[in-house]
């Protein structure tokens, strides 16, 4: 997770970084998301990439990422299996 060459061009006016065991998300001023790294722990953020606006905070596991909105809501994304998928509590997450 350490080259973030793909993404440095984005990299500007971030509020917060978090990290798994081997990839990074950052929250931008316009509470826009950018991830990097090892896709299989949680760089790949592109299924959920629309619903990342007006992001608050970013939690990790060791391979996914959980993201908090302003709205409260919550959305995830990465291995499935620790956290990055949580539709069968989705509608308790607001």
């Amino acid at each position: 997770g350490g080259d973030c060459s793909a993404v440095q061009d984005q990299l500007r006016n971030v509020r917060q970084i978090q990290a798994t065991d081997g990839a990074f998300a950052a929250i931008l001023g316009d509470g826009s998301v950018v991830a990097w790294g090892d896709p299989d722990r949680g760089s790949d953020c592109s299924a959920v990439q629309h619903q990342l606006r007006n992001v608050e905070q970013i939690h990790a596991t060791q391979a996914s990422f959980a993201a908090i909105l302003a709205d409260g809501s919550v959305v995830t994304w990465g291995r499935p299996s620790v956290g990055g998928c949580c539709s069968a509590v989705q509608d308790q997450l607001r």
